[in-house]
């Protein structure tokens, strides 16, 4: 019976509440509760400052618990939020090689992500000594393999998987303070959580995290931030302020004791208190209004609001959909509305939440009902889960001091020694990159050799749990080597063929290069070569290789004053038939190779490139293209024609009119009417269109034009 026992406290700034519960199938029963507040200020913002006189209000709880309950050995605490520090940090493994990823490459993962948090911690110069300071949970927020998210890595196959998570911290001090309280009374820690954490799991179960929540664990000295998103906590704060801040008001105002202060504002919240009634620090007894306390106090409850509101935002970027309120600070009059009003959020999107049913716990009494109550709730809950606690072992003969997370594994073990867990692998040798005629080919190095790991003589693997006392060797794994590659391991060599060229027989061989460098076949490679391994298969590659190219003719000529040169390109043919320089050669072709004329005006000046612009009229009842564009061209001081040959060295004037309304003359020259060629003292007359019109005559698209010549 003693062993189902599960004794919970929750030593707060204002209080020490203490529970004992009893497992019962797959939930806890509550036996007892006991809550005393400190006489004195004991702790503040959080921790401990007297470490007796918390251990004498621990020790008043204990009593009164046993007598009810009998001996209690064993307690579970938790840390307060003040002195959390929590870092988001990502990891990421090259799966290519692992295949199908299993837990423990997962758990590799969470652990090299945790190792990266502490590195953050241990270089942000935002702590003395980061040391000291312990990872004692972390929360996954999310998973993915190849930029796509998962819920789990497990069972899935990919390149490159990648973790984000928050890992939370805890300076050594604190847990030292709660050891030396708890030993004072006898008492031993069995667990240990966070604050945040413990209300987190009562009030925002696994179901709700996928809704943007703040919960807001408002104390005597600090209000501690949680938050959830997209199904994981993503987020831990702390504000250094709480209920004190307003009893701390009240008390300068009317001169109060702390103590009397503090039940001036737990008064407040009474409707039926219309007036409070006090003695101040002279002995004067005062009566004022309720009304008059709660306005004097406003403007504190706005900074506490703003102070709150900050903290969320900056963990949460923008205003949460809802937050909840709990711990005895969340009673302050009016600080739920101050609270929407500084985050802009609809009034009743801020409530104070009390623990009516958690998951878990069965049958929570009346006077655990309160907001104040959530945080030892937790604590009860995660009693039965969790075990934080030191444990001792050797690894590689050097002691190691663990703080337990529950059913530690090797792996935790190497993360506290600071020991990196991939480094222990034996890594694949580095491969090597080949180029080869453009395409990109990767060839591994060797595989390395796993590492040795042994629990007390015995070999095992990183998985293997650890308990008190164990002895821990591990043997680093050896890397592979880079591999050794030459010429022949990469290409594949292709016999030689025979052509044909002018009438001589050439053999064609393959082309090998490393990095544009001719190479044997046993020339070593190494990495980021370029290898090119070709037979010359096209026209110009054989030419080229046989020494065979024809060279281009330039001809060089002065057009309209300007020098400019016109190369004239080499004629080919393969078997009787044109080629060009691209075209396959295959084995036994004839190939046959010639040098084209001298070029002629057309070519030369790209008259046949022009675009072609005519309109057409119908001559003498024939159609006929009427050009809208005339080229006049003189070559060596005489008119020539496009089809004319341009001889090397040849000066060329060359001009070109565009006119968008030719006339009758057009037409008459376009229809090789030339009247030279008619008999003397012939007479001609033209029709436009059916009538008689002048040679100056303009024409359009469509026009119909007759001729007519009369004979003497």
């Amino acid at each position: 019976m003693e062993k189902d026992l599960l004794f919970a406290l929750d030593i707060g700034t204002r209080s020490v509440v203490g529970l004992v519960g009893e497992k019962v199938d797959n939930s806890i029963r509550i036996i007892a509760s006991e809550r005393l507040e400190h006489h004195t200020r004991a702790m503040m913002d959080g921790q401990i400052h007297d470490v007796p006189e918390v251990a004498n209000i621990i020790a008043q709880v204990k009593a009164k618990l046993e007598a009810s309950c009998g001996p209690l050995r064993k307690v579970s605490v938790a840390a307060a939020g003040r002195a959390l520090c929590t870092i988001k940090s990502n990891a990421e493994i090259d799966a290519g090689e692992r295949g199908i990823l299993t837990a423990s490459d997962e758990h590799s993962l969470e652990l090299a992500a945790i190792q990266s948090a502490q590195h953050k911690l241990a270089t942000s110069n935002t702590i003395t000594d980061p040391t000291s300071y312990y990872c004692v949970g972390y929360s996954v927020v999310s998973y993915t393999l190849d930029n796509t998210p998962l819920k789990t890595l497990v069972g899935q196959r990919g390149k490159i998987a990648t973790i984000e998570l928050i890992a939370t911290f805890l300076p050594r001090q604190v847990i030292d303070s709660l050891q030396s309280a708890l030993k004072i009374v006898n008492l031993e820690m069995a667990t240990l959580t966070l604050e945040p954490i413990a209300a987190i799991n009562v009030l925002i179960p696994q179901t709700m995290r996928h809704l943007n929540l703040a919960l807001v664990d408002i104390g005597a000295g600090t209000s501690d931030v949680a938050l959830t998103k997209d199904g994981s906590i993503t987020g831990y704060g702390m504000v250094p302020c709480a209920g004190d801040e307003i009893t701390e008001a009240i008390s300068q105002q009317y001169l109060l004791d702390f103590n009397v202060a503090e039940k001036v504002k737990r008064q407040l919240n009474d409707p039926e208190n219309q007036t409070i009634r006090f003695n101040d620090v002279l002995g004067l007894v005062q009566e004022v209004p309720t009304k008059e306390i709660t306005q004097r106090i406003e403007r504190h409850v706005a900074e506490l609001s703003q102070a709150i509101a900050k903290e969320i935002l900056m963990l949460n970027v923008t205003p949460p959909q809802a937050v909840l309120l709990i711990g005895g600070g969340s009673l302050t009059p009016m600080l739920a509305e101050a609270l929407a009003q500084s985050l802009d959020i609809p009034a009743p999107r801020v409530a104070v939440r009390r623990p009516d049913a958690i998951e878990g716990i069965s049958q929570i009494p009346d006077d655990l009902c309160t907001p104040d109550a959530v945080t030892p709730l937790g604590i009860l809950r995660l009693s039965a889960s969790r075990t934080l606690n030191f444990i001792n072992v050797t690894l590689n003969e050097q002691p190691l001091h663990l703080f337990n997370l529950g059913q530690l594994t090797i792996a935790d073990a190497l993360l506290a020694a600071g020991i990196d867990i991939r480094s222990l692998h034996g890594r694949p040798g580095l491969g090597i990159t080949i180029t080869i005629n453009e395409e990109t080919h990767f060839f591994p190095g060797t595989h390395g050799t796993p590492s040795l790991i042994e629990l007390n003589d015995t070999k095992t693997g990183l998985s293997e749990q650890i308990k008190e006392n164990d002895t821990i060797k591990i043997t680093k794994g050896t890397s592979g080597t880079v591999p050794t590659l030459c010429l022949r391991d990469v290409v594949n060599v292709l016999p030689p063929y025979t052509v044909s060229i002018n009438e001589e027989l050439y053999d064609i061989h393959p082309i090998i290069t490393v990095n544009g460098i001719p190479a044997e076949l046993d020339t070593l490679l190494a990495d980021r070569d370029h290898v090119t391994y070709r037979l010359p298969t096209t026209l110009e590659q054989v030419l080229t290789v046989t020494d065979n190219v024809v060279e281009i003719t330039p001809y060089r000529y002065i057009i309209n004053g300007s020098e400019r040169e016109y190369n004239v390109w080499p004629k080919y043919s393969i078997n009787g038939v044109s080629a060009q320089s691209t075209s396959s050669v295959n084995k036994d072709d004839i190939i046959l190779t010639g040098v084209l004329s001298e070029p002629t005006v057309e070519e030369l000046l790209g008259l046949d490139n022009y675009e072609e612009n005519f309109i057409t009229v119908l001559f003498n009842k024939t159609n006929c293209s009427v050009p809208l564009r005339r080229f006049t061209i003189i070559m060596n001081d005489k008119p020539a024609q496009a089809t004319d040959t341009a001889h090397n060295n040849s000066i060329i004037n060359f001009s070109c009119t565009d006119q968008e309304h030719p006339m009758v003359t057009d037409v008459l020259l376009a229809a090789d009417f030339d009247t030279k060629t008619l008999p003397p003292g012939s007479t001609v007359k033209i029709h436009l269109n059916k009538q008689p019109t002048e040679y100056t005559s303009l024409v359009k698209n469509g026009d119909e034009i007759d001729v007519f010549v009369t004979s003497r």
